[in-house]
């Protein structure tokens, strides 16, 4: 997954050309709607940008309305960064006017169209959480290379050895979650979360995915969805459940509960990052430290075998 010798001749050589937004030389002000892009540019970017992330710890980008804060930090920043493929449904009609500007990108919407997983109940859309499998966010951080080459081309160099070191990264994370995951054992391979935001997680991992909610969270889980899941958690002997930090845990308490009435015992394996990072200043606040999380925690709650602290050995105490 490193970057090749033609993905560099070709970020060298489109910046060899007079970009769409040059900008005067200096530090890069970008924002960025979500942390998994924010710290993405920053670790691409390195000495020569700043970023703001709009969306913080425990933030849902699928309800989030720009604020006006958010507005003013947007309109005058270098680059806009967003996700796109609908993940920031709340704000895509203005973002979209902003791409007017040449300002603005969606930078998930450089993603392969056949390597996303498409929902019937979202006509023409994708499934936009792509960040969960470090094999597909390399898509994206190209994609972010590439857009800062074209705003500083006389820093596309540096761009790219930054690029190569964080690919390195994401293949050492991909590597290390495909070998703690597979010694979960087969009947425990069940990942019950709040929302349905792990079906690329599950593709890329050989886990079975059920998500109470659908792919957003606008989307409401009904009694008979509720009593379709109890159900099922008791007939499967599914005995553990995973919240999510930017979801409310109701739903889960409520299988939790419901499962209980029927004697079967439900417990919760853990909180998972799904839509948004850890606490500002963290491990987890970075995209590896999110996602080793993620890996650690779903493979010890169902049985597999894990380093205590994660892959780094650098995840919180009880992650």
């Amino acid at each position: 997954m490193t970057i090749g010798r033609r993905h560099f001749l070709a970020l060298t050589a489109a910046s060899a050309f007079a970009p769409r937004f040059a900008l005067a030389s200096g530090i890069l002000n970008i924002v960025a709607t979500t942390g998994m892009i924010a710290d993405t540019a920053r670790r691409i970017g390195g000495a020569h940008v700043t970023v703001k992330a709009l969306m913080g710890p425990g933030v849902d980008p699928h309800a989030y309305r720009q604020t006006r804060s958010d507005i003013t930090a947007m309109t005058r920043a270098d680059l806009v960064l967003w996700h796109g493929l609908y993940l920031e449904a709340q704000m895509e009609d203005f973002l979209v006017k902003l791409e007017r500007r040449r300002t603005s990108v969606p930078v998930a919407e450089a993603m392969p169209r056949d390597v996303l997983i498409s929902h019937a109940d979202y006509e023409g859309r994708y499934d936009p959480h792509v960040w969960m499998v470090p094999d597909l966010w390399v898509n994206v951080a190209r994609e972010i290379a590439r857009v800062l080459s074209e705003a500083r081309p006389e820093l596309a160099a540096d761009f790219v050895i930054n690029l190569t070191a964080f690919e390195i990264e994401l293949t050492t994370l991909q590597s290390y979650g495909k070998m703690v995951l597979a010694t979960v054992p087969a009947q425990s391979r069940v990942l019950l979360t709040a929302h349905d935001a792990f079906g690329y997680f599950g593709r890329a991992f050989d886990m079975e995915v059920i998500g109470i909610q659908g792919i957003s969270t606008e989307s409401e889980a009904g009694l008979n969805r509720i009593s379709t899941l109890v159900d099922l958690l008791v007939e499967r002997k599914i005995g553990a459940a995973f919240v999510e930090s930017s979801v409310s845990d109701r739903n889960i308490r409520a299988l939790i509960e419901g499962a209980a009435v029927q004697d079967h015992t439900v417990s919760i394996g853990g909180e998972l990052f799904s839509d948004a990072m850890g606490a500002d200043g963290t491990y987890e606040s970075t995209y590896i430290g999110m996602i080793d999380h993620n890996i650690t925690t779903i493979a010890r709650a169902l049985g597999g075998t894990v380093p205590e602290r994660g892959m780094n050995g650098k995840l919180a105490v009880g992650s």
